[in-house]
């Protein structure tokens, strides 16, 4: 068993990455941040639009609802962002959240 066990460590140190798989998963991250920046003014303009509603304020409550998914969104691609540059296996610290 311990012959295998050493045999395929050699055989998983001797095959290379490819370099493809790196490029698919930034591209993987890219719309992930992409998706939260739409989902936060999505969803700032969907609350907006129905208080406006409700209220009978037409303009007033959207325009604030989204600048505030607009800013949640925004936060989120950077804690994304924050999340693919910490070096694999090492902790972060997430101060402030």
């Amino acid at each position: 068993m311990r012959d295998l066990e050493t045999r395929l460590g050699e055989r998983a140190a001797k095959t290379p990455g490819s370099g493809g798989e790196e490029h698919f998963s930034q591209a993987n991250m890219a719309w992930r941040m992409v998706t939260e920046l739409v989902a936060g003014l999505g969803i700032g303009f969907g609350v907006g639009f129905g208080l406006d509603t409700l209220f009978g304020t037409t303009p007033l409550l959207m325009v604030v609802f989204v600048l505030f998914g607009l800013a949640a969104g925004v936060k989120t691609m950077l804690r994304t962002a924050r999340e693919i540059g910490k070096a694999p296996g090492q902790p972060g610290d997430d101060k402030g959240e």
